[in-house]
């Protein structure tokens, strides 16, 4: 039987020790947490000997994301779910993706966000997570 593998942090204002910045660095370099475009086309190209992630992204917004973007995300070619749950300007990003590692999965989901500024133009990630079996 396989082992489930799970990665999380919880991000907050105060500094990542360097131990947890180089775990949730991506192999572009980016933080995890801030989203990598590079990462988030890499997770497009399907390797299917890559693990398969099961990530998720909370993350805050200064402004409501409109019904309509929550409703039209679901329909994106990579099968990534926006929700919000019952805390106001909260929401969940989250997805299954093939990578490498669990900082490239992470990346590559909030790098939606990124690459997509119309749906929310800024945003703060608060927790994320990468698990894979």
């Amino acid at each position: 039987m396989r082992r489930r593998v799970t990665e999380a942090a919880v991000l907050s204002t105060q500094a990542q020790s360097p131990a947890d910045v180089a775990q949730w660095t991506c192999p572009h370099g980016q933080h995890a947490g801030h989203g990598c475009v590079a990462c988030y086309h890499a997770c497009a190209d399907v390797d299917p000997a890559q693990p398969l992630w099961e990530v998720a992204a909370w993350f805050t917004t200064e402004r409501p994301i409109p019904i309509r973007a929550l409703q039209d995300v679901h329909r994106h070619d990579r099968d990534l779910t926006l929700t919000q749950p019952s805390t106001p300007l909260v929401y969940l990003l989250s997805a299954r993706v093939r990578a490498a590692l669990g900082a490239e999965a992470v990346a590559g989901v909030v790098g939606f966000l990124v690459q997509n500024r119309h749906i929310v133009d800024e945003f703060t990630v608060t927790e994320i997570r990468a698990a894979h079996s």
